[in-house]
């Protein structure tokens, strides 16, 4: 008997979930838009480092910097999975993305960062060369 109720409550509780789920769907207070991270799908679908820069940043200038460390193989094992590290100590820093010029989509990934967070991302990515 007491397994019978602990396996009711259990579906009551799944079932009083699901419900508030559906009626926020139903509401309109939950939707796609809103639960998905954003995502840059010009910047993942371009060819070219030019066009990544252009549709991240809006521009393709660039300037080297000591504060911004990039640690990753001098060989990969296997390119299909890639160890990379990139931190800095630039403070107040909005994004972080990767890009590896000779893949035929160069935009490997892209980090939007909090106001205070540590400029600080490690990824495995697929290189091509």
């Amino acid at each position: 008997m007491k397994d019978t109720n602990i396996k009711r409550r259990t579906f009551l509780k799944g079932s009083l979930a699901g419900s508030a789920i559906a009626v926020a769907v139903g509401a309109g207070l939950l939707t796609p838009s809103t639960v998905m991270a954003a995502w840059p799908k010009d910047a993942f679908a371009a060819k070219s480092v030019k066009d990544v820069m252009n549709n991240l940043l809006g521009g393709t200038s660039t300037a080297a910097s000591k504060d911004i460390k990039i640690k990753a193989p001098d060989i990969a094992e296997n390119g299909a999975v890639v160890p990379i590290t990139v931190s800095s100590s630039i403070s107040g820093i909005e994004s972080i993305s990767v890009i590896a010029e000779k893949n035929p989509a160069p935009l490997a990934a892209s980090f939007n960062l909090a106001g205070s967070t540590q400029g600080y991302v490690a990824t495995r990515i697929k290189l091509r060369k």
